[in-house]
């Protein structure tokens, strides 16, 4: 597999480290490179991802109904 060289670039204006530091991990951030690395540390079975995904609807949903019920007792 041939790696394509593709990655994440930031000069440096004036040889201000800093400011370069500061502009390379907000170009990460960005990109989500970070949580794809956690990501690949360590495998995950499908079902326990399926299980995760269910887990957090259920929080989110329950959520968003104590939010409507909230605005309809106003």
């Amino acid at each position: 597999m041939k790696n394509k060289g593709v990655g994440i670039i930031v000069e440096l204006r004036d040889g201000n480290l800093e400011k370069g530091l500061k502009r390379f991990k907000k170009k990460i951030k960005m990109t989500n490179l970070m949580l794809e690395i956690f990501d690949r540390e360590a495998f995950i079975k499908p079902s326990a991802i399926k299980r995760e995904k269910k887990r957090k609807a259920i929080i989110r949903n329950k959520y968003k109904v104590e939010e409507t019920k909230k605005l309809e007792n106003r």
